[in-house]
């Protein structure tokens, strides 16, 4: 975010990126949950073979998605220094030498809770309770918290991480692979190949953090300070909070006044 000469604040690119992302993945979803709905409702068992009879739909949905993550393997400037601060380019020495990550070892825990969560689906889907078109659906889902969680609330950073920001996130090269976490139960080689790439990135990421963990330090790399970010979600999640607390007070007093 930024100031216009009128003195207020406007979004930065890369949050509006954000954003469209939040809005194209809203659509996404509520298209799939109305096609699932009404198809249930129809006696339709299979869900995602119905959607394949519209190959146009679960093209472009394929398409969006293979391209959002191809362009996260080269820098750019249109992305968060969350997922860029793994590129050589982005490695801006303060002159410290010590690497601190207080993160890391939160990692585990969130990977096994994450393999915990997405278990109890997938052997509902192998007893037959759900089937592949919920397990999309799911995919959906994901994909619309994934955003919120940059943009408004993100209980990974809050309840486990505790780092700053998205910046300094340790896992912030993990969100497609946890988001086609469901699509490893659904046999479906084009569904298989997102799960893959999704994989290679997070693949690719750890190696990277292992080999050259001073990238993704705030203390051994400047790109992570916040005088050097452009992204600046914190502005606008601080503005986010001092709405809702203006909200909760006015509510409060209106209760106050009432009683009286």
């Amino acid at each position: 975010m930024s100031k216009n000469t009128n003195g207020k604040i406007r979004l930065s690119k890369v949050s509006l990126l954000h954003y469209v992302r939040l809005i194209y993945r809203s659509v996404i979803f509520i298209a799939l949950l109305v096609f699932y709905i009404l198809n249930k409702v129809n006696g339709e068992t299979q869900v995602i073979d119905r959607l394949e009879g519209t190959p146009l739909l679960i093209l472009f949905v394929w398409v969006v998605f293979i391209l959002e993550m191809v362009y996260r393997f080269f820098p750019s400037k249109l992305e968060s220094p969350g997922c860029q601060k793994q590129f050589a380019c982005n490695y801006k020495k303060t002159g410290k030498t010590d690497i601190i990550i207080q993160d890391n070892n939160a990692t585990v825990l969130v990977l096994i809770i994450w393999i915990g969560f997405n278990m109890i689906f997938g052997g509902l889907h192998m007893m037959g309770i759900l089937d592949d078109g919920f397990m999309l659906l799911l995919c959906s889902a994901y994909s619309v918290c994934d955003v919120i969680c940059i943009l408004f609330f993100c209980p990974f950073q809050t309840w486990l991480l505790k780092n700053k920001c998205c910046s300094t996130c340790r896992i912030y090269n993990w969100d497609y692979a946890m988001m086609f976490t469901p699509l490893f139960f659904v046999r479906k080689s084009y569904l298989w190949a997102l799960l893959l790439i999704s994989f290679i990135l997070l693949i690719r990421w750890e190696i990277t953090f292992y080999k050259h963990s001073e990238r993704f330090s705030e203390n051994t790399n400047s790109f992570l300070k916040c005088e050097n970010c452009n992204e600046k979600l914190c502005a606008h999640k601080k503005q986010l909070h001092s709405l809702w607390n203006k909200v909760e007070e006015y509510y409060e007093t209106r209760e106050k006044l009432l009683k009286e």
